[in-house]
């Protein structure tokens, strides 16, 4: 993580970016790094969501050009459970591109979003608002207690 953000920006852009995949990183720690070194604020949010959200929209991809086998094969995951989860993806929708941003179940929540091919341009919409709603967040959090 420290090497991400000794690389200012770019490693806030790359690591966002990484973060929003499934590997396990934390872009808010990278992000509240780049600010307490010095970066500016807004340039900061900027390219935090950006990133985080570049790598949301990968997820989307590679769930939109999954096949049944692949699932199954590279994650053990079932036709029948595919199809349970289908329901919720049904029932909610776009909607739960909001919350792609969640750590862990929102990487699943983008692939699902793209294998069930819901509406790109929407899930690509509120997947922005929800990542720059969480990244917002961060920043207002961190320059509330650095103030102090």
């Amino acid at each position: 993580m420290e090497s991400f953000i000794d690389l200012g920006y770019w490693g806030l852009f790359i690591g966002s970016f990484l973060a929003s995949t499934i590997i396990p990183m934390s872009a808010d720690v990278l992000l509240v790094g780049v600010l307490a070194l010095g970066g500016n604020t807004w340039l900061c949010l900027g390219i935090a969501t950006l990133g985080n959200w570049l790598g949301g929209l990968t997820s989307y991809w590679i769930g939109w050009i999954g096949k049944w086998k692949w699932i199954e094969r590279w994650f053990k995951v079932t036709e029948e459970k595919l199809l349970r989860q289908k329901k919720y993806v049904d029932r909610y929708g776009v909607w739960l591109a909001l919350f792609t941003w969640l750590p862990f179940v929102g990487d699943l929540f983008a692939i699902a979003l793209g294998f069930y091919k819901v509406k790109p341009f929407a899930s690509a919409i509120y997947m922005l608002i929800g990542r720059l709603g969480r990244f917002l967040v961060w920043t207002w959090l961190y320059l509330q207690y650095s103030a102090a």
